[in-house]
This record gives structure tokens, sequence and C-alpha cells, in this order.
């Protein structure tokens, strides 16, 4: 059988038995998980069995000798399984904290179409309405014309249970979340939206997007999940220089079978990664531990220098606690949200019922900031930035800034746009793991420069 159709423990977080025996008190060993990035290193890289390499080398082969008809080493064409997606998919499955089986597509986008196509024809989904404009244009555009798929779009931050339990039909199959979302970073209560749906006689599935979080800040199966997606292109690779998506799901007999489900279609589509990507991605992962902790302190000092800023009308950062009660609320929010790992990086010595910090904590490193003034004033602090380089995409080692309403979410309508908080001053940054200092240097010189306000010599 192929390996597309049978994945199978090769794909599990025990790729290197992913455990460790620790002795407990009446003598009686137990197996504890290795920590995050222990597994990013070690699952998936096992040493070659022919060589000895430590890393896993590229197979470029497109095909695979047959002893006999159908008997082979697990793989018969790449098209349906590689020795590098399998053990870039081991080793996904392993740093998304819950998951069990993994699957690697060419593209964050054929991630989103290979999940919506099976679903089936005529299905409903809700989706928070504050979602990546690409997810939008394919749900919006594509899905509705090719499957009949009818999307509701909801406020998954501020609406009711009453609300989001009268939206959900007999055909709603899927609830999609970005948390936080893209790019206005709103925080999506997951457990909340999990326990709704799951009590719902339709029980739709909940996916989440968690690319701006990557599984180090964030475990949403952990969460009540039931599907979690990334775009490889942005943390979790790191370097800019793969496009690639994932889904990620946890272990249960349910979630088993709709995994199998959506490796049948991976492999029918053939929307799959090359081999080389698959291990530039997986080359990426083993450092995503250490990248995701600097990008938070580097997030963090600049959205603190953003907030002094007069020029800065606010500043959007959920490790921040802000100024209002709301913004406490969303602070507290993502506290509680945040993955066991991140929490033991931020306070080693607190427990989910310990308070946050009360000066902040870093929480990736997305920042979303209205500049006072409007495009004018947007526009000039793009062209102003020394190491915040304008181009859309995230979650690569060096800084990006971009402007949503005429880049990532130029697709859709301004007037809902509007209503999605998205205006014309509004700046996305991903900050980068470059030197705090120059960092935040650079954003106050350009926001100054751009609005007027304040010495633009530092």
């Amino acid at each position: 059988m192929s390996p597309a159709l049978s994945f199978g423990a090769t794909n599990g977080i025990n790729g290197i038995n992913g455990h460790s025996a620790v002795p407990t008190t009446n003598g009686v060993a137990k197996k504890r998980l290795d920590g995050f990035g222990t597994r990013a290193i070690h699952i998936g890289s096992e040493a070659n069995d022919e060589t000895g390499a430590v890393i896993p080398p590229i197979s470029l082969s497109t095909t695979y000798k047959q002893q006999a008809i159908g008997v082979h080493k697990g793989f018969e064409y790449s098209r349906s399984g590689n020795p590098n997606r399998n053990a870039l998919e081991s080793t996904l499955a392993a740093l998304e904290s819950g998951g069990a089986h993994a699957l690697a597509f060419a593209s964050g986008s054929a991630t989103t179409a290979t999940v919506l196509q099976s679903l089936g024809p005529n299905a409903h989904i809700i989706s928070v309405n504050d979602v990546y404009g690409g997810t939008f244009r394919y749900m919006r555009r594509v899905a509705s014309e090719n499957q009949g798929l009818e999307t509701t779009f909801l406020d998954l931050e501020n609406a009711s249970d009453e609300q989001i339990l009268g939206a959900i039909k007999e055909n709603t199959k899927l609830i999609w979340i970005e948390s936080p979302t893209n790019p206005t970073l709103r925080l999506i209560d997951i457990p909340r939206i999990a326990a709704l749906a799951h009590s719902h006689p339709s029980s739709p599935l909940v996916l989440v997007d968690n690319t701006f979080l990557s599984p180090f800040y964030s475990s949403p199966l952990l969460l009540g999940a039931d599907i979690v997606m990334h775009s490889l292109t942005k943390y979790i690779n790191g370097h800019s220089d793969v496009v690639m998506g994932a889904l990620i799901l946890p272990s249960s007999p349910k979630h088993t079978a709709f995994a199998d489900k959506l490796r049948f279609l991976q492999n029918a589509i053939g929307a799959v990664p090359s081999p080389y990507d698959c291990w530039l991605a997986q080359r990426g992962a083993k450092t995503l531990h250490l990248r995701m902790k600097a990008h938070g302190r580097n997030a963090l000092a600049v959205a603190r220098a953003l907030e002094r800023e007069p020029g800065v009308e606010e500043v959007v950062y959920p490790g921040l606690p802000g100024k209002t009660p709301e913004s406490r609320k969303k602070y507290e929010l993502a506290w509680r949200m945040l993955s066991p790992h991140a929490r033991k990086f931020i306070s080693p010595s607190s427990t989910p019922d310990s308070p946050p910090p009360a000066d902040g904590f870093p929480f990736s490193g997305m920042i979303s900031f209205r500049i006072a003034g409007s495009t004018r004033e947007a526009d000039a602090f793009l062209t102003s930035t020394r190491l915040f380089t304008l181009a859309e995409s995230l979650g690569g080692v060096e800084s990006l800034a971009e402007h949503p309403a005429q880049m990532t979410h130029g697709s859709i309508p301004a007037e809902e746009r509007a209503l999605l908080g998205i205006g014309e001053n509004l700046v996305r940054l991903s900050v980068g793991v470059e030197e705090e200092e120059d960092l935040v240097e650079d954003v106050v010189q350009a926001v100054r420069k751009a609005t007027g306000r304040g010495d633009v010599e530092l």
C-alpha cells in the first residue's frame, strides 16, 4: 500500500521514542515527553541507516524500485510519499503539542483548498470575520463557486454563545479560527469556541490557523481544536525561502479517519512540496524555539517603544497590557492561551493560574499599529525604515513591514476592510531577530519622520 494512504507510526511523536524514562517515587519508570527544542531537533532527523549521517539526505527521486508488484520499501512515487516529506511531517506532528498526524502541502493556499474540498459539496462553515485575505478570497470566490460552500463570517471575538450556536447549521462542517487574526491581532478564545462547537448536534470541526504564533507560543490542540494549520512559509521555516503549508491533527479515531481523508486528497490533488523544500523547512524547524524567543523579546521591545511615540495612535500587541479594560482583557486571554513551553520560557515558576506579568510578555513577533494620519503617513513610514523591509509575508529572521489595506488584504472590499478595522493608517510589522536596540531605533525614527512628531535624530 502506498505510504500516502498508510501514514502510520513514522509520523507520530514517537519517531525516536520522543520520550525519556523518569523514575517515579515508587521506583516504577514513567515516560516524559522531551522538551520542545529537543523534539524539533531529533524527531524526524534520525541518523541515516546506510551512512550514519545525522542530517537527513535529500531524496530527489520521483520513483522507487519495487522487488515485485506492490512490494517495496514504503515508497512508490514521490507525489504519494517521499522520505524528506515524511521526515518533515514527523517533526511537525511532534512540534504541535497533542499532534499525531501531519500533512505538508505545496503552499498555505493549497492547504486551505484541501481542507475545504474535504468538506464536500454544499457544506456550510463559520469563519472568523477578520481572516487572512487569501483565505477570504478562496472561501468567497473559489469554494463558493466550485463546490457551493457557504461561509458565515462571524466576529468570534465578541459574539455571544447564543450567536455562535445560532450560526451553526445542520450542514455546518467546520469553524475556521485565526488567533491572533491577521492583521488586527484580535484574539479568539479557542477553548470556548471548541466547547460550543462540540456541544452542538452538528459538532463541526474546529480548525485553528496557528501561523502567527507558531507551535512555540500556542498549542491549539491542547485547547480543544481538531485541526491546526500552518503556513510553513512563515515562522516554522523561518528564512523566507520556502513556500509551504501543513495540517496537524490529534490521534483519536475520528481525527485519524479525517487525516486519512486529507491524505487521500493530498495524493489525489498532488499539491505536495518538493523534497528540497521539505529539507529546508525541517532545517528551519530545528531552530524554531530559539528564533521564537528572539522574535518575542524584540517585538515586545518594539511595541513598548511605539506606545511611547506621539505619532502612534494605537499599538496592537497582545503581549502588552494596554491602557483600556478591553486591552487588559485581551492581555489576560493571551496569557491563558500560551503553550506550556512558552509559559515556561517567560516565567519558569508560573502555573496556568498565575496572573500575567504586570509589564508585558513576549507573544510572537507580530505587531500592528495605527500611525497618526492616513495613507500618506503609512506610506512614508514604510519607505523610511532602514531595517524593516517593505514586503509581504512574515515570520522570517529579517524584519518586514507592510500596509494591509493595499497589500495582504487588498482583495477584501474596502467597506468590509473598514468594518474590520483595517484602515488606511494600519501598519503591520513582522519583527525579526536582529539586535533589539537597532530595531527599536529604526521604527522610532521612521514614525517621527513620517508624522513630523518628535526629534528624528535619536
